[in-house]
């Protein structure tokens, strides 16, 4: 995966529909250190593609033949922890938004987001951040909301936070970028991204989004701060 910030993306696109794909090939190849490796067109031809592309992220559709974006991102997060997934979809509904996340999928954007917005989606999520479509994030806290009072075992995964790790935690679960947490705390964001690997390893959660979920069902973050 890439592992420095001025090195090439290596961007496998995923999407069932021919004129999806040439039109995201065509507003990413212009940008800067950003390179589109291969294009899929169903969930298993991506898996395949992963294998022998190695891209650092997949831009995944999800309701596609054969393999749907849901399982293709299981597979791919259980096969090649290292590559990212960032749902591109025009799928909305709260169990599409569920499982893709449950799955391991890194970020989740609607396909009426705007040119710019996606670049700077893609680059966050290599960065290891987790952007969501604000439509999104409302169903993510609505099934955090629904689910049962904090269990008790979620709130025992944070034990092993210290005080700050918790606080870094607690933004970091409002959907605050790591720039945001270090203006907010007073703190570099380089500090704050090596609090976030802690966290991460602590909690034993491959990324930000998963973190964040955890802090919810353990009570760590109020729905009114989502």
């Amino acid at each position: 995966m890439t592992t420095q910030a001025e090195a090439t993306i290596r961007v496998l696109i995923c999407d069932d529909q021919a004129i999806v794909c040439e039109g995201l090939r065509a507003i990413l190849e212009p940008v800067p250190n950003v390179a589109v490796v291969g294009v899929a067109n169903n969930g298993l031809e991506a898996l395949e593609l992963v294998r022998s592309l190695q891209p650092d992220l997949v831009l995944m559709d999800l309701k596609m033949p054969r393999l749907n974006g849901v399982q293709a991102t299981r597979a791919i997060r259980e096969q090649f922890p290292a590559v990212r997934v960032l749902v591109l979809t025009t799928y909305d509904a709260d169990e599409w938004v569920i499982d893709a996340i449950r799955s391991g999928a890194a970020g989740y954007l609607l396909k009426d987001t705007p040119e710019e917005d996606l670049i700077k989606a893609i680059l966050d999520t290599v960065r290891g951040w987790s952007p969501i479509d604000p439509q999104v994030a409302g169903k993510v806290l609505k099934h955090v909301a629904d689910q049962p009072a904090p269990a008790v075992a979620d709130q025992q995964r944070l034990n092993p936070l210290s005080d700050r790790e918790r606080e870094v935690l607690r933004l970091l679960a409002t959907g605050l970028s790591n720039a945001d947490i270090a203006q907010t705390l007073f703190l570099s964001e380089g500090t704050v991204k090596n609090y976030v690997s802690m966290i991460l390893s602590k909690l034993e959660v491959a990324d930000r989004t998963q973190a964040a979920i955890l802090a919810m069902r353990a009570g760590l973050v109020g729905l009114g701060e989502g």
